[in-house]
């Protein structure tokens, strides 16, 4: 595997449906057409409706409340667990998603994968769009320049490849510093640093790129894509486990591949970047910038505003889609268990005597959608009801779900809204206020009506 090395502190780091359309398994749910049939999905796939409200998964065995700041339990997948009865909770509520809607802010954006914001104060909204764009939208209105044109190094022709990720330094508002997440033309991740040109917050320098990461990528499918500063200041970045379908080379197991992990890196430290001392393998053997592995394609990941809890949600292979949760101050070193089990059900092959598996909290079948879009924790100010509340939703389904937990600490999972698009992304502005994207081209925003 190609990779930078570097060295500080003393510690070393090594550093379009199939995409006819284009696009991303785990964004966008071409991940099973790749999979299973090698054939592109069909527009007008048939799902079953659901009544907004339903709940479809509770997990009957949650992390203790009272337990979860200091570590995580880990629990290998049981057949009790991936049966647990639907159980009704007079403390915990989800909101009718019939009381609400998701108006469109714009549209005629190009295949766009991701939203979020710079955290400067100017309450711009960013908009990634897969062929290497980065686009601003200001008081509703799209900047008439995009904030970043990378296109002509992007490689987006087809499957899951293209600019995937996009992450804001915390002090951006002094450096003008942003990450990036893409593919370049030779199908492999790289992630790398920009900068804005001089003071003009509105425009980044697309030669001020610096390359931090680079990886090597065996297939075109199951590219990851989310990076994340996490509320340590470090960087995290989400990777598929290199594509084709059932992970052929393991990698989500093996603590010597990049792939199919969550990494954790220090942008403020080092040559290109240092090593968190307490990632888990800084004294043990494997790459140093792993901090969670046993993943199949973690899309979309995020963490909770207020809470610094993370969610993880991990696109299915065949059958199942999930949602993984960390409570902060979570260690590194947490096994998710692919290709052991997707979901929590078994897949292939067996974990060796007494390797824990941290198993999802949420899980729905393919007959309500096929590749899941992780989302955001609602913490803003217009819907108090929506507090609390984990919104993600599915590419192939069209739907987005509520998940929260009660005072008795079960996992609720329901659909609130049905028949948005394909959902590539979800992503907050300044105050907390959630939106969604969608590969039609749409931006849109929860509110009342």
């Amino acid at each position: 595997m190609n990779r930078l090395w570097m060295l500080s502190s003393g510690i070393r780091k090594k550093t379009e449906l199939i995409l006819v359309v284009v696009l991303l398994s785990a964004c966008t749910g071409f991940d099973q057409t790749l999979d299973l049939a090698q054939s592109p999905i069909s527009t007008n796939t048939s799902l079953p409706a659901v009544e907004p409200g339903r709940t479809t998964v509770v997990r009957s065995t949650p992390i203790p409340i009272s337990t979860v700041t200091q570590s995580l339990p880990s629990k290998t997948p049981t057949a009790a667990q991936t049966t647990a009865p639907i159980l009704p909770d007079v403390n915990t509520f989800l909101p009718d998603g019939k009381l609400y809607n998701w108006r469109v802010v714009e549209s005629g954006l190009d295949r766009p994968v991701g939203v979020t914001n710079a955290g400067d104060g100017s309450q711009r909204i960013f908009i990634l769009e897969q062929p290497g764009r980065i686009q601003i939208i200001r008081e509703e209105t799209l900047a008439p320049i995009p904030f970043l044109d990378i296109a002509a190094r992007v490689g987006s022709q087809g499957f899951e490849q293209g600019l995937l990720g996009l992450a804001f330094h915390p002090d951006f508002s002094q450096n003008g510093t942003f990450f990036v997440n893409y593919t370049d033309l030779n199908g492999d991740t790289v992630i790398a640093r920009f900068q804005v040109t001089g003071d003009n917050i509105d425009q980044a320098d697309p030669g001020s790129e610096q390359r931090l990461l680079l990886v090597k990528q065996p297939y075109r499918n199951h590219n990851g894509g989310g990076i994340v500063f996490g509320p340590d200041g470090y960087l995290y970045i989400g990777l598929g486990d290199g594509g084709s379908a059932g992970d052929p080379q393991n990698n989500a197991q093996s603590v010597n591949s990049l792939l199919g992990k969550i990494l954790r890196i220090d942008v403020d430290q080092g040559d290109p970047y240092g090593i968190p001392l307490d990632n888990p393998n800084v004294h043990e053997a494997g790459m140093p910038e792993i901090w969670a592995y046993g993943l199949r394609n973690p899309w979309r990941f995020s963490f909770d505003r207020l809470s610094e809890d993370l969610y993880i949600a991990d696109v299915g292979q065949s059958q199942w889609e999930e949602i993984n949760f960390l409570p902060a101050g979570s260690p590194g070193g947490i096994n998710f268990g692919w290709r052991f089990f997707e979901g929590m059900h078994p897949y292939q092959d067996s974990p060796l005597s007494g390797t824990e598996i941290t198993s999802p909290v949420a899980e729905y079948a393919h007959n309500l959608g096929c590749s899941v879009t992780g989302g955001v924790v609602y913490r803003g100010e217009r819907l108090p009801e929506f507090q609390g509340i984990y919104l993600f939703g599915d590419y192939c389904g069209q739907r987005v779900w509520g998940l929260t937990r009660s005072t008795e600490g079960n996992w609720i999972n329901s659909v609130l809204f049905e028949g948005l698009g394909s959902i590539t992304s979800f992503g907050e502005d300044e105050v907390g206020e959630v939106y969604l994207v969608t590969h039609e081209g749409q931006l849109l925003i929860l509110e009342r009506p």
